[in-house]
């Protein structure tokens, strides 16, 4: 679990690790975000691909660039064209 932490510590360096895993969609969205891929697989030990699509599906908006938002929906939905989340 500290390796969870250390994620967690560098995706929301402005939290304590405790309080950002309390919200794992947050957490999987800052770091899908912001996560090298070494964070992205260890964090992958401790959730499944639902829990990053679900994280991906409840996305505020302005967390994730178009770059991140193409990448992750093609990898976990089959659609890099998906719209974006927007403040309607």
């Amino acid at each position: 679990m500290r390796d969870l932490e250390r994620v967690a510590r560098r995706v929301i360096w402005f939290k304590k690790p405790d309080d950002v895993l309390e919200d794992p969609t947050q957490f999987l969205c800052h770091l899908m975000q912001w996560g090298t891929t070494d964070d992205v697989i260890v964090t992958q030990q401790y959730f499944s691909k639902s829990d990053f699509r679900n994280a991906l599906d409840k996305a505020s908006p302005g967390i994730l660039d178009r770059q991140s938002w193409a990448y992750w929906n093609l990898v976990l939905n089959d659609d890099p064209e998906r719209p974006m989340p927007s403040m309607s």
